[in-house]
């Protein structure tokens, strides 16, 4: 077991880094760094470097490992259904692991360019009968696992991986960061029954489901912050850079938009446009996932780096506005929800990672359209 007095966790996202240093004695001795990327992983290394000097210079500890939180645009969740006649005798948690290790082995099998990052055992069923949590000394005869999988790109573990041990830094954990996300926010809507999340990223939106304060689905959507960048420079014939300027700036007194003559009103006909589709796909998403026919059935929560252009100032100009709630998060809370979750791994999750494989998901398809 570490004797260090430091858990680190580090965010790569498309856009910025961020980085935690969570005292295990005492949280309010933590430190956080946040660092922007210029688009691109070219300038990683360099990155790295910065945080790392900046976390050890703070906490006055050598820093050897880290807890990677990321995400993909090839992001993937599968259900799967796994079963095991036990014949009367008592349940031993070796069965249990028997079954994980059997749906880990199809997975890989049928998703071999995937590594699983999340393994979540929804329910068990023993004898038709259906449990939170494994019972304590119980004979049966027939138990099943519902165990949702959470993968991500092999590719893409690999390239963080490779980054991190050239700079001398092993990788302890990987958490998918739109997962641990919705799981830590969720508690915040205890109340609500049907809930989704919408993360929007840079090249990327991911759509969390919650029924009952249990995952149903994580769907990943093609689109963007980036893409609402590329449709002003398109539409306005300016560069990226501008472009990007004048997108997170459209509701204040703007230089770009007075120098070139531009009214806001097209500015906020352009976002809107590109913020309809993106909401469009994310409710037909959901209501594929909850079987609904009305859009007002489930509270959608927006979030992300590219959701910030969408406060509620502009909430009524957007469609489902009713439904929308703005999560305002920062930095800190991403880490800290991997932190919580890491906390959690024995009681929600299994460090294991079927039979019966769900059928692909609306959005795994919808994907290759988009390429």
């Amino acid at each position: 077991m570490s004797n260090k007095n430091f858990q680190v966790y580090l965010d790569c996202g498309s856009s910025k880094m961020r980085a935690a240093a969570f005292n295990k004695n005492n949280i309010e001795n933590s430190f956080y760094y946040e660092s922007d990327f210029l688009y691109d992983y070219k300038n990683i290394d360099s990155e790295i470097e910065k945080i790392i000097s900046f976390l050890e210079e703070n906490t006055k500890e050598y820093l050897n490992d880290v807890n990677l939180i990321i995400d993909s645009t090839k992001m993937l969740s599968v259900g799967i259904s796994v079963y095991k006649k036990i014949d009367g005798v008592k349940l031993e948690k070796e069965d249990i692991q028997f079954l994980i290790q059997d749906a880990k082995h199809q997975i890989l099998r049928n998703y071999f360019d995937y590594n699983i990052t999340h393994t979540i055992i929804k329910n068990y069923k023993i004898d038709n009968i259906e449990h939170n949590s494994l019972p304590d000394d119980i004979n049966c005869n027939f138990i099943s696992l519902d165990i949702f999988f959470i993968c991500l790109p092999k590719k893409t573990i690999e390239y963080f991986k490779r980054q991190f041990f050239k700079l001398d830094l092993s990788v302890n954990h990987i958490f998918c960061s739109s997962y641990a996300k919705s799981s830590s926010y969720k508690e915040n809507f205890s109340k609500v029954k049907n809930l989704s999340f919408i993360d929007i990223g840079f090249n990327k939106t991911s759509i969390s489901c919650y029924s009952n304060n249990e995952i149903i689905s994580l769907d990943v959507l093609p689109i963007g912050g980036n893409h609402i960048t590329k449709d002003i420079s398109k539409v306005l014939k300016m560069s990226l850079k501008e472009a990007e300027e004048i997108k997170l700036s459209f509701d204040k007194n703007n230089e770009i938009l007075e120098k070139k003559k531009i009214s806001l009103d097209l500015i906020q006909q352009i976002i809107f446009a590109r913020v309809e589709e993106l909401l469009e796909l994310s409710d037909l998403s959901i209501k594929l996932n909850f079987n609904f026919k009305s859009p007002y059935q489930y509270k959608m929560i927006l979030m992300g780096e590219g959701s910030k252009i969408l406060d509620n100032k502009y909430k009524e100009k957007i469609s489902f506005s009713n439904n929308i709630d703005f999560l305002d998060e920062t930095g800190e809370n991403i880490c800290q929800s991997a932190s919580k979750l890491l906390k959690k791994l024995n009681k929600e999750e299994t460090v294991l990672s079927s039979k019966k494989l769900s059928k692909q998901g609306f959005f795994e398809k919808l994907f290759h359209f988009f390429e």
